[in-house]
């Protein structure tokens, strides 16, 4: 291609940008009344949506791989293979966290928690908070339809004499919810997020809500509440096995104690005496006792052994950022819904004037002229 082809392209293709700008300079109008719109448009949407509360806690559990060296080596000592287990094999995964949270049992830890938002008096439980919670103009007017088919449902369950008598149960059924409460449920798990790290194994834990005192008490409550959940997941299995011991150390305690009586009993009857059925019956009852102490002292082991596994499988975590009051709200970002406003309006407004209206007029114009014809 010689430099004139170029020269010539290139100036075609200046002649057709000039030729756009121009086109929309000339509908500058357009773009006022549309961007103006829009401005407006975002204003209404800014203020609609009620304000929200971000609290993040910062929160570091320890590794669930761990090597403890002295129970290894004492087990190892006693021979104890499974107790000197290097890592945790049943160990809650830190990865679990986010499920955790989104899970409706863990939500149901927080559904009665007593929360006090800034403009209430008296503390209310945490589902009745929900309930006060403001929505956009919008999401009410899209629920209104849902809230005439419930109730009419509710009228003619009443008129049928279903669901009459309301019992009020402080207590949830998990296996049978009602619409309303799966929606609080819902709303409690939508509220907290968890993020973890892999490579730190930090996780962070962000609670959103529309009181900011609320906010920062849920939050405290759901870091607390998560260490509980993890301890009681690590240690239940450690804590079955303290408990077989401890109940087989007591059982043989008392054994150990009866033999160690009849053999104290039987010297006491037959220190004066020297036959040998009485020296067989010594032998016997003494290596009844000491076999019994045997059996004593290694459940006894066994029973310390259990109770250091205990102590080792609960979880250490350090809160590395606690939650606090926030300042300011999270939610609206107003410049972002702003700036996304107008600069929709822009670029449609600009495809419009250079494509759409174009494409408009010759539609319009191919109806007319079927018309016509016809």
């Amino acid at each position: 291609m010689t430099n004139s082809v170029q020269e010539k392209i290139t100036e075609e293709q200046d002649i057709d940008l000039l030729e756009l700008i121009r086109k929309l300079w000339d509908h500058r109008k357009t773009f006022y009344k549309m961007l103006g719109g829009a401005f407006v448009v975002s204003l209404i949407i800014v203020f609609s949506i009620p304000k929200e509360y971000s609290v993040t806690v910062t929160l570091a559990a320890e590794s669930t791989k761990r090597t403890s060296s002295s129970l290894a080596s004492a087990a190892s000592m006693l021979g104890l293979g499974d107790l000197a287990g290097s890592s945790e094999r049943d160990a809650l995964n830190i990865l679990l966290f986010p499920d955790i949270l989104a899970s409706n049992p863990f939500a149901l830890e927080l559904y009665n928690m007593p929360v006090k938002p800034v403009d209430s008096e008296t503390s209310m439980p945490l589902n009745e908070y929900l309930g006060t919670m403001k929505q956009p103009w919008w999401n009410i007017a899209m629920g209104i339809p849902n809230r005439i088919i419930s109730g009419i449902v509710s009228l003619f369950s009443t008129a049928t004499g279903e669901d009459g008598i309301n019992v009020k149960n402080d207590t949830l059924n998990l296996f049978k919810l009602t619409p309303k409460e799966v929606g609080k449920l819902n709303a409690i798990k939508h509220a907290m997020y968890a993020n973890v790290d892999k490579k730190t194994g930090i996780t962070t834990v962000t609670v959103t809500m529309q009181d900011a005192e609320v906010a920062a008490n849920v939050a405290d409550s759901v870091i607390k509440k998560l260490q509980d959940y993890v301890t009681a997941y690590r240690t239940k299995k450690a804590s079955i096995d303290c408990a077989y011991w401890e109940r087989l150390y007591k059982e043989k305690q008392e054994d150990y104690y009866k033999a160690q009586q009849k053999y104290a009993i039987y010297l006491d009857e037959n220190k004066s005496l020297f036959t040998q059925r009485s020296k067989i019956e010594g032998e016997r009852l003494q290596n009844e006792m000491n076999l019994a102490y045997q059996v004593y002292n290694q459940t006894a082991t066994q029973l310390q052994m259990a109770q250091g596994k205990l102590q080792e499988s609960k979880p250490v975590f350090a809160v590395l950022e606690p939650a606090t009051v926030p300042l300011h709200p999270s939610a609206p970002r107003k410049m972002v819904i702003i700036v996304g406003c107008l600069f929709l309006a822009f670029v449609g407004t600009a495809g419009w004037i250079l494509f759409g209206e174009d494409v408009w007029k010759e539609l319009r114009k191919g109806t007319k002229n079927k018309i016509d014809n016809n």
